[in-house]
């Protein structure tokens, strides 16, 4: 990763820049991608660029490996479903906005929802 400046006039890019090909004797395995995050924060570094390649795994997943999958898949699950839980939107507004402006506060909704139901599902899973 790295932090980009584009020239005057250029704000931002985002999408690949170089494609590799499919075929023929130029074709390469590398990809170079302009990202341009959007999501809230409180950086100002907001441009990335990337060398992407095809890399192909030589081991096998470990336990812990598998584990952290499963967690993040189960907590972006509950995540969604709380977002569109009625019952759940106002106190979790209210309790969002408690945290927010504090020393360790999540300053996106999205991030505190992310915390709650992490934790959640570490709780259920003792």
């Amino acid at each position: 990763m790295a932090k980009v400046e584009w020239s005057a006039g250029i704000d931002h890019v985002s999408g690949a820049l170089s494609k590799p090909g499919k075929n023929g004797q130029h074709s390469c395995a590398k990809m170079l991608l302009g990202t341009h995050r959007t999501a809230a924060t409180q950086s100002s570094d907001c441009n990335r660029l990337y060398l992407r390649k095809k890399v192909k795994r030589t081991t096998p997943l470990k336990p812990k490996e598998v584990a952290i999958r499963q967690r993040f898949q189960a907590v972006r699950a509950m995540v969604a479903a709380r977002k569109e839980d009625l019952s759940k939107v106002t106190q979790d507004q209210i309790d969002f906005l408690a945290q927010k402006d504090l020393a360790n506060g999540k300053k996106t909704m999205n991030a505190y929802l992310w915390l709650v139901c992490g934790r959640e599902y570490d709780e259920s899973q003792d």
